[in-house]
């Protein structure tokens, strides 16, 4: 089946076979601005030239930038437009010519704009409150409409007055908030054609900084290593960058100064006083800046710059002492010397102290300058942040003061020091006179003179009545001479002491007493306590004297009797006239002792203790024994009851646990019964053969190691006594290998058995003992027993017929039951007083 085309070409050459014809095709051209479109020029008949014409009528020629002409063949030719623009619509001719035939055809191309958006940039930022213009540019033909969308929904300018679609199409937003940040859709429609397309744009809200100091001041100290933190916290969109800056200059991490990494935290090191001022904290971002001041005030401890020694001689108008000092706030200047302070204003009644003060000056001054204005003197600045202090030294030149004891009492043959001591700058010297003639002479040999810096001693050994009077001690120097009579008195025995209360027991008695009237010039040394029955000789002791003795106790009383008492008091000259004899009557047995007193001490070894006590009264009946016994705090279990004798005064507790509390109790036992236990605790040392960690990056030996030299020492020091006691004393491992496997005969043997009751000795009759035990007179009462306390260690040990206590060896030996390994007792061999009793 034919085309219709094919058909009508056909009539059209059979009807005109000689003329030309032409036909465009398409017939008519739309094309979009930017688009490219061809057309095709047909040809029907013979035809040399196919020519296109532009709209303006002008011949196209081929090869233009734009618009491009190609004749492929003889009967057809294209038109190709390229990018058309609005310039390229019209109508186009093609024109076919063989010689004067000519035939031609039109094509009308329109061009039209569809939807651009020229301009509709994402994101667009605005500063929060600005009038926010969202820009949209959109192109086409014809124009298009424009709509604008937010979070789905058609922007309805109506309802919202904030809101504004401008001539242009522009979006605008008056007063833009952080809240109306989001994507927009600019939507462009031509009616026309039914076209539609759109843009989303973001839009960014940035905020502009808020900024605050965390303090608006900031305190420091200056010229003490330390370092100031400044601080200020920013907040805003986008997250803005903080410098910090001072004097106009933006300070950056440095040796000075240091930031953290969001630059909030400004630190100063090793702050001085020129840091002080206001610093200036920035935070910046897109929508500007804000800055915060922060004050820096910089503290100054006080420091003294000038403190001079100075000189002044006696009897000077004044002299002023200066001290000045620095610091920030201004520090307040006080001055001290021994135990007086001296703030603002007159500091004495006389007016002859004053201090003034001006700013960072205060000035001592001293009127009427005496020599005990020498000395070392204080001044001392202080402020708020703290305090300096320096010493200075007043030197006051003076002539020589002589001071001293005037009278000095000795007798013939004992020497005496008479003291002339001397206050003088510069230093005096001494000499003694006696009737004009300087001491010591040729034809003196009792008197010797010894001399210090600041004192002289005459030391005079009187031979008769004729060496005791008056003596001149003259000192000289520079600013002038003084001198003084010293007496040298001949001392007389005291007086008797006054007896003002006997307070018997059953076996003793306390004699309370006050001391002599007369001490005749010398100190009393002795106290001399007598006592009988009635009727018959008096029996003594004596006592050495003190300053706090007030009582004596005499011991060895039978209960229930009447005694006289008196006393006399012994300084060096001699003894005193005896007090008037007391009568008092002791009291009758009372039954049980009093518990003992308790005292320990640890020996050099620190896991051995020695716990001594002291009598107390006996109840009228003798001390049998002593009843020991001790454990460690935290166990329940005591260790085995120690039975001592009756003379025992202290027992050794060795091989006792390290660092451990313990607990003592100790009974004295009489014919009458137990006392109440007197409880001692104590904590024995740490071990010292503990070995402590090592210090880190220490390279010291491991514990092991140590004591594995520990056991190697311990083991040769047991080779050398062995080897030593084989050939000094025949014994030891050595010797019982050459009697068991070589036949030699052993030594004597020179031990004994230990036997209950008795001492217990080394092998080289150290006695050295575990459990020592120290021993006194059996009857010796004691004081306390359910009444007034009674005398301790310092009442003299005495019998009744008033001879010194002395132990005799016999009774040494010890009682000793239940006695674990660790617990041994020794006697005592010498005889025992008490501390306090006179040995004249």
């Amino acid at each position: 089946m034919l085309q219709t085309r094919d058909l009508i070409w056909g009539l059209l050459f059979i009807g005109c076979a000689a003329a030309i014809q032409v036909q465009i095709t398409p017939t008519q051209g739309e094309i979009s601005v930017g688009e490219s479109k061809f057309f095709l020029c047909e040809v029907v008949g013979d035809a040399k030239d196919i020519d296109w014409y532009a709209p303006s009528g002008e011949k196209i020629l081929p090869n233009m930038p734009d618009i491009f002409v190609n004749r492929a063949d003889e009967t057809t030719s294209t038109l190709t437009i390229y990018h058309a623009n609005v310039d390229s619509a019209g109508i186009y001719k093609c024109v076919a010519k063989n010689g004067d035939k000519e035939a031609q055809a039109t094509v009308q191309v329109k061009i039209f704009q569809k939807i651009t958006f020229a301009s509709a940039p994402s994101p667009q930022e605005f500063n929060e409150g600005d009038d926010a213009d969202i820009v949209c540019n959109v192109v086409s033909s014809p124009p298009p409409t424009i709509i604008w969308k937010h979070k789905g929904s058609k922007i309805q300018v109506a309802k919202d007055v904030r809101y504004k679609i401008m001539d242009n199409g522009h979006l605008q937003i008056r007063g833009i908030k952080k809240i109306d940040e989001g994507m927009y859709n600019c939507e462009a429609r031509v009616m026309a054609r039914g076209e539609i397309d759109f843009k989303m744009i973001k839009v960014v809200v940035n905020v502009l900084p808020t900024i605050r100091a965390r303090l608006s001041e900031v305190n420091a100290t200056a010229d003490i290593g330390s370092s100031a933190l400044l601080a200020c916290d920013a907040d805003g969109f986008p997250e803005p960058t903080v410098t910090w800056a001072h004097n106009n200059i933006v300070l950056e991490t440095g040796d000075k100064y240091s930031l953290n990494e969001d630059g909030s935290e400004l630190v100063i090191k090793d702050v001085k006083k020129v840091d002080e001022g206001d610093y200036t904290c920035i935070a910046k971002n897109k929508a500007g800046e804000k800055a915060e001041e922060v004050s820096l005030n910089v503290f100054v401890q006080p420091k003294i710059t000038y403190l001079n020694n100075q000189t002044a001689s006696e009897f000077d108008d004044q002299v002023t002492l200066t001290c000045e000092a620095l610091g920030d706030p201004t520090p307040t200047i006080s001055w001290s010397f021994e135990n007086r302070v001296f703030t603002e204003g007159e500091q004495s009644l006389d007016r002859n102290i004053v201090v003034r003060s001006h700013a960072r000056v205060s000035s001592l001054t001293l009127k009427n300058v005496v020599f005990t204005y020498a000395g070392q003197y204080l001044c001392t600045a202080s402020n708020s942040i703290g305090q300096d202090n320096q010493h200075m030294y007043l030197e006051v030149r003076y002539a020589p003061k002589i001071q001293g004891r005037v009278t000095v009492y000795t007798w013939e043959g004992n020497a005496a020091n008479i003291s002339c001591e001397v206050e003088a700058h510069p230093g005096a010297s001494v000499v003694w006179f006696r009737d004009g003639l300087q001491l010591p002479s040729a034809n003196t040999t009792n008197m010797k003179l010894y001399n210090t810096q600041t004192v002289s001693y005459l030391e005079i050994t009187p031979d008769s009545q004729n060496d005791f009077g008056s003596y001149n001690c003259t000192a000289t120097n520079a600013m002038g001479a003084d001198s003084k009579e010293f007496i040298l008195i001949q001392a007389e025995v005291p007086s008797s002491p006054e007896i003002q209360q006997v307070e018997p027991f059953s076996s003793t008695a306390v004699v309370a007493f006050e001391e002599p009237d007369s001490m005749g010039g010398v100190p009393i040394i002795k106290y001399k306590v007598e006592w009988r029955l009635p009727g018959q000789d008096w029996t003594g002791s004596e006592h050495d004297a003190n300053d706090e003795m007030t009582t004596i106790t005499i011991v060895g009383l039978k209960p229930e009797t009447t005694y006289e008492v008196k006393m006399s008091a012994i300084n060096g000259k001699g003894e005193g006239e005896s007090s008037p004899a007391s009568t008092f009557k002791t009291e009758p047995v009372q039954g049980e002792p009093s518990a003992p007193i308790l005292e320990v001490k640890i020996q050099d070894r620190g896991n051995t203790l020695k716990i001594n006590w002291i009598k107390q009264d006996d109840g009228g009946s003798p001390i049998k024994h002593y009843l020991v016994r001790y454990k460690a705090k935290h166990v329940s279990d005591w260790k085995p009851e120690i039975r001592l004798p009756h003379n025992s005064e202290y027992v050794t507790l060795n091989g006792l646990d390290w660092n451990t509390e313990y607990e003592v109790h100790v009974v004295a036992e009489n014919q009458q019964g137990k006392s109440e236990p007197a409880v001692i605790s104590f904590r024995t040392t740490t071990d010292p053969t503990t070995i402590p960690d090592a210090v880190d990056g220490g390279s010291g030996l491991g514990t092991g190691a140590i004591v594995g030299i520990l056991i190697v020492v311990f083991f040769l020091l047991l080779l050398g006594v062995d080897v030593t006691c084989y050939f000094l004393n025949k014994c030891g491992l050595l010797m019982c290998i050459a009697v068991n496997f070589c036949g030699k005969a052993g030594p004597g043997a020179k031990s004994k058995d230990i036997e209950e009751g008795k001492a217990a000795f080394t092998k080289d009759e150290s006695k050295e003992p575990i459990v020592e035990v120290r021993t006194e007179e059996e009857h010796t009462p004691n004081q306390g027993g359910g009444g007034p306390t009674e005398p301790n260690e310092t009442t003299p040990l005495t019998e009744p017929d008033g001879k010194t206590v002395k132990d005799d060896k016999t009774k040494g030996q010890t009682e000793l039951k239940n006695a674990t390994d660790e617990v041994k007792t020794v006697p005592n061999e010498a005889p025992q007083t008490n501390g306090n009793e006179s040995k004249a």
